[in-house]
This record gives C-alpha cells, structure tokens and sequence, in this order.
C-alpha cells in the first residue's frame, strides 16, 4: 500500500476505507514496509491504530462514501453550538434540533444498509451505538485533539455537560435555552439514552417505511411483468391470426382469379357456339 516518500496520512485514510475483514492484515502490512524503508516512527503510529469495531466503522464508511450528507450532520452540530451560545443571531433553535434528528436519522439509514451490505448485524444496540458516535461528532464539531470522523477506532459517546461548556468556548448557555433544552444541554444518562432510542426510533420507521414502499414496488413490478408476459402471448398470437389471415386472403386471391379466368373462357366458348349455330 506504501511507497517511499508516501504520503502517510493518505495511507492511514487508505486503511480505514477497508472492509473490516481487511483492515488488520493491510494495516500489519503497511507497518511493516514503513519500517523497512527507515521509516520507524510511522510504522509504529500505523501499528498502533486499533481494528474499529463495526458500528464505528460503519460511521467511518458515512464519512467516506456520503461526505456531503456527514458535511452536513456537522454543520448542524456547530449551527446548533452557535445558536446555544448566542453565536448564531435570529436562530430558531428547536428547528435547528429537528433538523439534526432528521439529518441524524437520515444517516443512521444509510449506516443499517452499509452493515447489512457488509455482512455485520445491524442490531438495536449495533444502531445505538452508531447514533451516539454520530452525536458525539456531531457535538465535537472539529476541535483540536478529539476523534476524527472517518478514522475512529471505537465507538464514541456524546460529551457531557462540561465538555459541552468548554466547546462553547466557556460560555454556558443562556437560562431561556436551558428551560428550553434543560435535559439536551445537560447530556445526563437518562436524557442521552432518551435522546438516542428516539434517533434509533426515527431511523427504524424511515427504513420500515423504505422497505414497505420497496416491497410496493416490488409487488407492482411483478405484476407489471406478469401483464406484459399476457400482453406479448397476446401479441403473438394476434400476428400469427394475423398472418394465416393474410396467407388465406392470398389463396382465396389466386383461386378468385382463376374462377374468373375460367368464366370469361366459358363466356368465350359459348359465344363461339352461338355463333356457329347461327350460321
């Protein structure tokens, strides 16, 4: 995976695109040729990158393969931010929250299919897992020293109130946003594990809802297809009608045109006839 002179970062983001299945073999590998180009202090950082386990990964596949959507996941965590500090001026709040729940549960869509594709169960608690780390990232935003999306090596959980605070550069939350949000901005247990079953709740009945039109869909395709089989057998058979009828129609032309030949000779016979007998 690693040439000399490489680009280190681009290798380790080259690592964590990779199935599951094929991350610790390619990770030993890389390693071990940065080690034979001279290059210990690298292979030692990618030797020490942990194998991520599958609801982290699949967060990391969102990041690789859906940049726009997860762009937009943490920008809404940093409007969100903005809008609590009294940052973001005129900011609705409670439709910037909704918003993030909808981007959130969008995203956790995406993470069943990309498990399930994977051949990783995409379990409730596999699910919650995934909407914490979402939520985790989502609150971090980009701040120096904490996980990275798209290379995390363990599952993540949102921060909790002091963390929160010190992201917002110190300033605690106007007293209008806490009655608003008091439970959100306090991030205690209860409230996180709330918050997170009703993105779990919300992504299980977008995907209920998708499977059901698929099954629709499905269903309609079928009969759809079961009409045009009909419809051709029908076409068929009205062009084979059709042929025997326009080769019948060709016969009866032929025959019609020697019973007049035969007509207008018998015409021509009598006549001669008649004339004979006259005379």
């Amino acid at each position: 995976m690693a040439k000399r002179g490489s680009d280190i970062n681009a290798d380790i983001d080259a690592l964590f695109k990779l199935s599951l299945g094929e991350f610790t073999e390619a990770r030993n590998a890389l390693a071990k040729r940065l080690k034979a180009e001279g290059r210990a202090l690298d292979a030692e950082r990618v030797k020490a990158l942990a194998k991520p386990p599958a609801p982290a990964w699949a967060v990391n596949q969102l990041y690789w393969h859906d940049p726009k959507s997860f762009e937009k996941l943490l920008a809404l965590g940093d409007r969100v931010r903005k809008a609590q500090t009294g940052h973001l001026k005129n900011a609705d709040l409670r439709a910037l929250i909704d918003e993030k729940k909808q981007q959130t549960a969008a995203l956790l869509t995406k993470a069943t299919a990309i498990l399930e594709k994977a051949g990783h169960a995409a379990s409730p608690d596999a699910m919650r897992r995934v909407a914490a780390t979402l939520e985790s990232l989502a609150a971090w935003g980009d701040a120096d020293g904490l996980p990275k999306p798209g290379r995390l090596t363990a599952d993540l959980d949102p921060p909790g109130f002091d963390t929160l605070v010190a992201l917002m550069g110190g300033k605690k939350p106007e007293a209008k946003v806490l009655s608003f949000r008091a439970s959100k901005v306090a991030e205690d247990p209860a409230a996180a594990r709330a918050r997170l079953r009703e993105a779990v709740q919300a992504a299980e009945k977008v995907l209920r809802e998708a499977r059901r039109d698929a099954e629709r869909a499905e269903s309609a395709l079928e009969k759809a297809n079961t009409r045009a089989e009909k419809v051709e057998a029908q076409k068929q058979e009205i062009e084979q009608r059709y042929a025997e009828a326009k080769e019948e129609a060709r016969l009866a032309s032929i025959e019609a045109k020697k019973s007049a030949q035969t007509v207008a000779d018998a015409e021509r016979s009598l006549a001669k006839a008649k004339n004979a007998l006259d005379t």
